[in-house]
């Protein structure tokens, strides 16, 4: 389902969500896309962006990031 960047964070909170076709800022910030899968379960979501291997996709956490976390991109 077609969403934007605010529906996603109202709708799925504190969830990893697989976005197929992210619309992104020209900084690359994810504005919206379609939600392809959504869980509380990181690997959950990946193995699903595995199984369904779309041609361009983003995944996204809608929760608060704990202090001191570190980040790898």
């Amino acid at each position: 389902m077609e969403m934007t960047l605010a529906q996603m964070r109202g709708d799925f909170k504190s969830e990893w969500i697989l976005i197929g076709a992210p619309e992104t800022d020209e900084a690359l910030n994810i504005r919206g896309g379609t939600v392809l899968h959504h869980s509380k379960d990181r690997d959950e979501v990946y193995r699903k962006a595995i199984s369904l291997r779309p041609a361009r996709a983003a995944v996204l956490y809608t929760g608060a990031i704990p202090e001191g976390t570190a980040i790898v991109l």
